[in-house]
């Protein structure tokens, strides 16, 4: 079966998708993504993809809506070339924190993204660490949504030690996530009660668990502004906490995010790759990069066989 499998990428995951090619010792699929004049986008399949297992590999991050056009015109350039089946590769779902109506006459923007992907032509999707586990039930065909805890675990296991750590959630959606972590790494959970008045802005209110000389560790899904991650921080230190280190699925950092932690008292952020790291990250002196590409090149490759993604979790 992996003979049969094409990997392409978009603009936004290329260096990913390289990487999850070389991982299933795979050439990248040769694809042309670029513009016209006027900014419309136009996609190339430059080999032959009929009958072919075709995996998308593309974030709908920043620009998140250039990104999911050209997302939804590789699907439909794959469809009309007779692919075989087609997966659509999230590594990062943008749109998914709109998974919801949080006020009158707004939309559930996760469930519009979820019929478009299904509508351009995709067969399956694949995709890290939803803000929201139930956007899985947004897409009418079959999806997997991997979890980046397997990365993590390995890299705290070998970086942090385990006597004084504790698993640390920065509000209260997240316990779910941050017991899961710190049931992996056998150490305790607290929990940061937080009030948020406006999107992008929180107050801590109360840590939830003694952390006084801990080492502790912010688990989350997504950083955007950095206010959360920094005000937890600072809280958990005034607490009493060693040092605070982050480990975040999802880099978004937009704004003034990257200078915002950089200048904060968190001693590490760590984030993957599913979003392309900027230069001002890469510079920053306390975010550090760590790549998912052989945990979804696996997950790839064992969709592929039609063999078990879930027991890469177990």
């Amino acid at each position: 079966m992996k003979s049969s499998i094409k990997i392409v990428a978009g603009n936004a995951s290329r260096p990913l998708a390289e990487a999850i090619a070389a991982y299933l010792e795979k050439p990248l699929a040769v694809c042309s993504v670029r513009r016209f004049a006027d900014m419309e986008i136009f996609v190339e399949l430059q080999e032959n993809v009929r009958g072919e297992d075709v995996y998308i590999v593309q974030s709908t991050s920043f620009p998140a809506n250039d990104h999911l056009m050209e997302l939804l015109i590789m699907i439909d350039a794959a469809r009309r070339s007779s692919a075989r089946r087609i997966t659509a590769v999230l590594p990062y779902f943008g749109y998914a924190r709109q998974d919801r109506r949080t006020s009158g006459r707004t939309p559930i923007s996760a469930k519009l993204v979820a019929n478009l992907i299904t509508e351009a032509g995709a067969d399956r999707v694949m995709t890290l660490d939803l803000h929201a586990g139930q956007i899985q039930g947004f897409f009418d065909i079959p999806t997997d949504n991997l979890f980046a805890a397997p990365v993590m675990v390995r890299d705290i296991k070998e970086r942090l030690e385990p006597a004084d750590m504790m698993v640390v959630s920065p509000d209260v959606g997240g316990v779910v996530r941050a017991r899961a972590l710190a049931k992996r790494i056998d150490a305790p959970l607290a929990i940061v009660d937080k009030r948020r008045d406006r999107p992008g802005e929180s107050e801590v209110m109360n840590i939830i668990g003694e952390v006084e000389g801990r080492s502790c560790i912010l688990v989350d899904d997504i950083v955007d502004s950095g206010g959360t991650l920094v005000n937890a921080a600072e809280a958990l230190l005034a607490k009493g906490a060693k040092d605070v280190s982050a480990y975040i699925t999802h880099g978004v950092l937009s704004g003034g995010a990257v200078s915002r932690i950089a200048s904060s008292k968190l001693k590490e952020l760590v984030i993957t790759d599913s979003i392309q790291p900027t230069a001002a990250v890469k510079l920053a002196r306390n975010i550090r990069v760590v790549t998912i590409a052989p945990l979804l090149g696996e997950a790839i490759g064992r969709t592929a066989d039609e063999s078990s993604v879930s027991s890469l979790f177990v």
